[in-house]
């Protein structure tokens, strides 16, 4: 399903108004949209994976968009931003139907190699020599494991919900960064984070939007999120949910994961 103009013009884009996001419109989400206000863009495309509907329940089978982007990037294609189930692909004034094809056939080749559940060694060599667990797994296997795990931790609603969580500030950014500056910090590990005021910003992605600033206490909606990215790294290393302001470290042959808090 192509989410879009109803009609395309032959030539060119068309009009202005073929690309107005109305309000109330169930597909976009975004609910009383101010009329004539928002547009879509024409270069810019999001292609949406199975798994996952607009209003965040997890279908009985799914296809996590981070494995398919890695599929991509193996043959080629790199994708501009990955969601759970989701990615966002920026087409370049200019570009030939001959360029944008590759990808429409590298998508057909996915879904071949997905309905035949092939092995990963044989269609991502190269990613499989960087992670040698997986080289006995399928990948229509992998997709089912990965969203056997978002659907367990329901982690489209958590994400969403750390957002609109209360972020309680103890004090002025400024400050926070000062003790940085000063060092007059502790790296606190995960399991205790709850109620530690931040020294850094954490920014998880997706989606990319910071979550607490330097000066924010961690509540208990947010720990849950670490607790669900570190227990995710620890089973599916190579698809990393990758959260700035979160720091890895290696002690005694396990990862931990800790974030600098004020002392």
């Amino acid at each position: 399903k192509v989410w879009g103009p109803d009609y395309l013009a032959d030539e060119g884009i068309g009009k202005r108004e073929d690309w107005m996001l109305n309000a109330g419109e169930r597909w976009h989400g975004f609910g009383n949209l101010a009329e004539g206000f928002n547009m879509l863009d024409p270069i810019k495309a999001t292609v949406i994976t199975p798994g996952l509907d607009v209003d965040g329940d997890f279908a009985e089978w799914g296809i996590p968009a981070g494995i398919l982007t890695r599929y991509l990037a193996e043959h080629g294609i790199i994708v501009e931003k990955t969601g759970l189930y989701s990615f966002f692909i920026m087409f370049t004034i200019g570009i030939t139907k001959g360029r944008w094809n590759t990808m429409v056939t590298e998508l057909q080749q996915f879904k071949d190699d997905y309905d035949e559940n092939q092995p990963l060694w044989r269609v991502m060599p190269d990613f499989v020599a960087k992670y040698p667990c997986y080289e006995r797994v399928g990948l229509k296997d992998l997709c089912a494991q990965i969203h056997s795990f978002y659907k367990a931790h329901d982690v489209a609603r958590l994400t969403t919900e750390m957002y609109l969580s209360d972020m309680v500030p103890a004090m002025k950014p400024a400050d926070a960064f000062a003790k940085m500056a000063h060092r007059e910090i502790e790296r606190v590990s995960i399991d205790d984070l709850e109620g530690r005021v931040t020294a850094m910003l954490v920014t998880p992605y997706p989606p990319g939007i910071p979550l607490l600033i330097p000066g924010e206490r961690f509540n208990a909606t947010i720990v849950r999120y670490l607790k669900f990215a570190r227990d995710f790294n620890a089973r599916f290393p190579g698809f990393e949910t990758d959260i700035h302001g979160l720091v890895c470290e290696e002690r005694d042959g396990k990862k931990t994961y800790h974030v600098d808090c004020v002392a």
